[in-house]
């Protein structure tokens, strides 16, 4: 340890800045400017804009390598999955971001160093200020070491989506065709009818069941994918 909290919090984050005033700024949230007198000290909301750019640039340069195969559309909901508020304040959490940022007395009182939103949004910050010290190159090494972990063994995140859309989109990725699901039956009171679905992909079938046609549909693709080896193949 250096003794000194900000060059500790760069280690962490993996950067050292050659200009320390910019990752100032990427901790100073809006409710500390307002607080100052000073006319020309600028809150991290700028930075934020750029952050949000490059930060969206370096995942999709990232997904992109590591999955050659995926069609726009999956690696576009991969990078959704990765890059939002809730992934980027759990990265935040575990660097201690919190513990650096300038906030005002109200904010900090109100658990400010705590909120997802402010977190994130910081982050995207510090992504920006890494980029203008040191260019893009800097900015995707600090944006790949953080997510790598996303990425656990290669496996593409899910972000807890329901098993049609992780089958689509599982297929999308490995296969020419889409999975077809017709009702079979649907018994019972109005009140209380149960749905029976089948799912044909191929040469794969499975049968779903649920309270409504969706969440038969549903259990049929759970079942697909629980069938499904990790090549996506029967």
């Amino acid at each position: 340890m250096s003794g000194d909290p900000l060059t500790d919090f760069s280690r962490r984050l993996g950067h050292s800045f050659k200009n320390p005033a910019l990752l100032d700024e990427a901790l100073r949230h809006s409710s500390f400017v307002n607080e100052q007198a000073a006319a020309d000290l600028s809150d991290n909301e700028r930075l934020e804009f750029l952050g949000d750019a490059v930060l969206s640039l370096a995942v999709g340069r990232i997904l992109m390598e590591r999955y050659p195969q995926s069609p726009e559309g999956h690696l576009s909901r991969m990078r959704a999955a990765l890059v939002n508020e809730g992934e980027l304040a759990r990265i935040a959490t575990a660097i201690d971001l919190g513990e650096h940022l300038k906030l005002g007395k109200g904010e900090d009182q109100d658990g400010g160093r705590q909120k997802p939103s402010i977190l994130a949004d910081a982050f995207e910050a510090l992504i920006a200020a890494v980029f203008l010290d040191a260019g893009f190159e800097a900015a995707h090494r600090v944006v790949r070491k953080h997510f790598d972990a996303a990425l656990v063994q290669g496996a593409p995140p899910s972000a807890d989506r329901d098993p049609k859309t992780q089958l689509q989109e599982l297929i999308q990725s490995t296969r020419h065709t889409v999975p077809r699901y017709r009702l079979l039956a649907s018994t019972g009171p109005d009140h209380d009818k149960t749905f029976q679905v089948e799912l044909r992909l191929e040469h794969l079938v499975t049968l779903g069941t649920g309270k409504s046609k969706k969440a038969a549909e549903q259990d049929a693709a759970r079942q697909a994918l629980a069938r499904l080896s990790g090549n996506g193949r029967p």
